[in-house]
């Protein structure tokens, strides 16, 4: 019985171990993808005034798209919050259906920013017409391939929860998922304040 119990005792925190080791490691990606949007964002604010005789950002953009395109993200956020309250409390269904909600609102506010990039190249503001456009779609352009990762992480992971239900590994890999979402919906917010509403004044 005690022989048992010790073992137990390891596995525990051997598993805790690992989720410790894989959580630290990943706060490490995160901070180096912190630098990568600092670099980008220190760019556009070289680069956002020269406009090259083209449009400025007060003139192309347009304040209730991209609010909403914000609350629907700093919702999918919300959502993801949940799905996380479900998976710790072993509830699978309920995890799984406050992921596709998440999911879905991924799916839109992506759509909603290829929407804005096609309309911006269909009026002849692409990448190449000034600087500020140039900074503009690498900056916004590279949250969105940030989202789209997140995304084909989130449903993979949806599967693996539908096959395997929720277990430590999968557990530890949506903990890895939220701190990637939350941290997408951190940079949204500078992009939102730096790019939009600053370039709105």
């Amino acid at each position: 019985m005690a022989t048992q119990l010790l073992n137990q005792e390891s596995h525990h925190d051997e598993h805790h171990h690992e989720d410790s080791k894989t959580i630290f490691g990943f706060w490490i990606y995160i901070m180096s993808d912190c630098i990568l949007f600092a670099s980008i964002f220190a760019t556009y604010a070289v680069l956002h005034n020269n406009v090259y005789g083209g449009p400025s950002a007060k003139e192309l953009f347009s304040m209730p798209f991209v609010l909403v395109e914000t609350f629907i993200l700093l919702t999918s956020s919300f959502t993801y919050g949940l799905a996380m309250l479900a998976t710790h409390k072993k509830h699978k269904s309920q995890a799984l259906f406050w992921l596709l909600i998440t999911f879905l609102l991924g799916i839109s506010f992506l759509a909603m920013e290829i929407y804005e990039f096609h309309k911006l190249a269909e009026e002849g503001n692409s990448w190449a017409r000034s600087g500020f456009l140039s900074s503009f779609f690498t900056l916004v352009g590279t949250h969105g391939m940030h989202v789209f990762s997140g995304l084909i992480w989130m449903l993979a992971l949806m599967l693996q929860v539908t096959k395997h239900g929720i277990t430590s590994v999968t557990t530890r890999k949506l903990a890895c998922l939220s701190l990637f979402w939350h941290f997408l919906d951190i940079v949204w917010i500078f992009v939102f304040t730096i790019v939009y509403l600053m370039g709105a004044i």
